[in-house]
């Protein structure tokens, strides 16, 4: 195994227990069902670290592992798939906004609101078809897009602060 892989491997395996440690950690209660937390932060900032391959890995299996730790089971396997989707999403394309240009911040937004929308539908269609809930599902939109909103603040401006301590520039 090269030193690269190898070293994308571990800051992926510290990128899944972050994940996992930022959603259970700080967990609002929802009204609707489930509760709202920063993970989605840890989510897109391992996308925008890692890339889609390992950002996308880490992102699916520390909130899966947050799922199961936190009583939530059966919405493990919906979570794995759909922070996976969404990492790499806001990995590919924060790729294709900032080719080298200097407007991270925009390229930030865009990239995380894509990444949030799709998190907001794939729990959508998760609860209502594999759940069963039918459009009762609905209920948890205005959640996940509470929960969108505050991790795409925190990891946008987590990650402007490390791209312009050169943290970034070092891993």
């Amino acid at each position: 195994m090269s030193h690269l892989k190898l070293r994308k491997l571990v800051l992926a395996a510290l990128f899944a227990a972050l994940c996992a440690v930022m959603t259970l950690v700080l967990q609002i209660p929802s009204p609707m069902q489930g509760y709202v937390n920063l993970g989605d932060c840890a989510v897109l900032l391992s996308a925008w670290v890692l890339g889609p391959v390992y950002g996308g890995a880490a992102a699916g299996v520390g909130s899966m592992l947050a799922d199961l730790m936190s009583g939530y089971p059966h919405y493990a396997p919906g979570t794995f798939v759909v922070k996976l989707a969404m990492a790499a999403a806001a990995a590919l394309l924060l790729r294709l906004l900032r080719p080298g240009t200097g407007r991270l911040l925009p390229a930030l937004a865009v990239s995380g609101l894509a990444a949030e929308a799709l998190m907001v539908a794939g729990y959508f269609g998760y609860a209502c078809l594999w759940l069963g809930k039918g459009l009762a599902a609905a209920a948890s939109i205005p959640g996940n897009i509470v929960q969108g909103a505050f991790g795409l603040a925190a990891a946008a401006a987590l990650y402007t602060a490390l791209s312009r301590g050169r943290v970034l520039s070092r891993l």
